[in-house]
Order: structure tokens, then sequence, then C-alpha cells
């Protein structure tokens, strides 16, 4: 294994999932980070368990580290904004916004996908996709996936990921040290149609109210009337965006 940044990392050829492959790295293992990427990933999973189509060219990576359980709501907000810091850095120009829980979308599209799962004893591990070089064709996809260069943001998977793995150091340690309140607001001061109308589509209802933040464990607020309520998971709709397109 390579020491980039303090993280062990592993590069692989080909793997069905860096999330499986990282999950057999730390089984038996503490106290460490781990990375893993891979060339071709021919199994990878998105959220809610929808797949992830792996094309040639694009970052495929899993980092895993150890997080407290109670924690866990919080981090994947300190891995979404990370990853948007990174785009920035290497394209200051990107119009780039944040998606709850943890999408990027680039011009109302999807670039990227992060995937949390749970590892062995206290390991979080976090599954990342970014679509640099190519693009899957997603029929009626509500937010279709592009990739970085067909938007004209050319670059390559290492050099987005020691970008990444910079800016995740930085916000993780104001994280730890400073609390959630920062990398919230940073991630809220980004994020697409706050205060304003969503469809937010769960397992057994759909809900529509207006998007006013997140809570201390991630939770997004939707204020429903008079009232705010805390959804804990589910896929997000943006009603004023197709309302200006029509």
């Amino acid at each position: 294994m390579k020491n980039i940044n303090g993280w062990l990392w592993q590069e692989y050829e080909e793997v069905g999932s860096t999330n499986d492959t990282i999950k057999d790295i730390i089984s038996s293992k503490s106290g460490s980070k781990y990375l893993v990427t891979a060339i071709k990933q021919t199994a990878g999973r998105g959220r809610r368990g929808h797949s992830w189509i792996s094309l040639k060219g694009n970052l495929f990576m899993s980092m895993a580290l150890e997080i407290s359980s109670k924690d866990i709501g919080q981090f994947v907000f300190v891995v979404s904004l990370s990853l948007f810091d990174a785009l920035h850095q290497l394209f200051p120009k990107i119009n780039i916004s944040l998606k709850w829980p943890n999408d990027i979308l680039l011009n109302n599209c999807k670039i990227s996908g992060i995937l949390l799962e749970k590892g062995e004893g206290d390991y979080l591990i976090a599954g990342i996709g970014v679509n640099i070089a190519a693009s899957p064709q997603i029929a009626e996809a509500s937010f279709p996936p592009k990739s970085l260069s067909d938007n004209g943001f050319n670059t390559d998977r290492i050099t987005l990921l020691k970008s990444y793995l910079n800016a995740f150091d930085e916000n993780f340690s104001i994280w730890k040290q400073q609390g959630f309140e920062k990398i919230r607001q940073r991630w809220l001061d980004n994020a697409e149609n706050l205060q304003k109308r969503i469809l937010v589509r769960m397992h057994n209802e759909d809900k529509i109210g207006i998007f006013s933040g997140i809570d201390d464990d991630g939770a997004l607020l939707l204020k429903c009337g008079n009232f705010v309520e805390k959804i804990y998971a589910g896929d997000i709709f943006y009603i004023d965006n197709k309302e200006r397109e029509n």
C-alpha cells in the first residue's frame, strides 16, 4: 500500500465494487485510514439499491476511517462538501451545487454519487463515484447524468482524487475541532433550492414543502404549512425549477 496524505492507498486494475474491496482490507485492522481506487469497477452500487454505472476514465474510490455511529448523519455532509470544494479548486468557474443528501449537480445534471456503508468495528466506508470522462445514458432521469468532460472541464481521476483528499482532510479537521455548524452552513450556502418548494419521495409517500435546511443529524427540514418535518431518507425533486422550465 502507498501512503498518500496519511491514507493507506491501494490501487486496483479492476474490482467489482471499491466498497466491497475496502471492507476486506479493514476486516482485521483498526486505527488507520484506508483508501481504495480502481481503474475499472464492474459492480458499483448507488443509494437506495440503485446500481452505479462505471465508465472508463471516471473516478471510483472508497475511503474508510473510524467514525462514531452518532456522527454518521453529519459525516456525509463533510464528504459531499469536500468533493464540492475539490471541484471548485480545480475549476474555479464551475457551476455546481449540492443536492440533499449527498449529490453534486452541474447545470442541473448529476455528476457524482456517494454511498455510505458500515464496515467492520467502528469503520465507516464512503464510496464515491465521479463522472469525469464519460456519463451513462439513463432514460427519463430527473437529474440526468453528465460528466465533467461533457461540460468542458477536463481532468483525470488521480488529480481529482488528490484534490479531494486535501479538501476532505481540511473539512474533517474543521468538523472534529469546531463542530458541525461551519460545515452545515457552508453546505447550505451551496445547496440547490434552499427556501424553495421541493417534493420529497419516500418509501410509501410523497410530501411537498419548503426546503428549510438540515438539522444536527443531517435530516432535511421540510416546512409543510405551519409545521417543520424532519426527513431522514428520500429522493428530492425541485418543483420551482420545473415550473420555471415549463
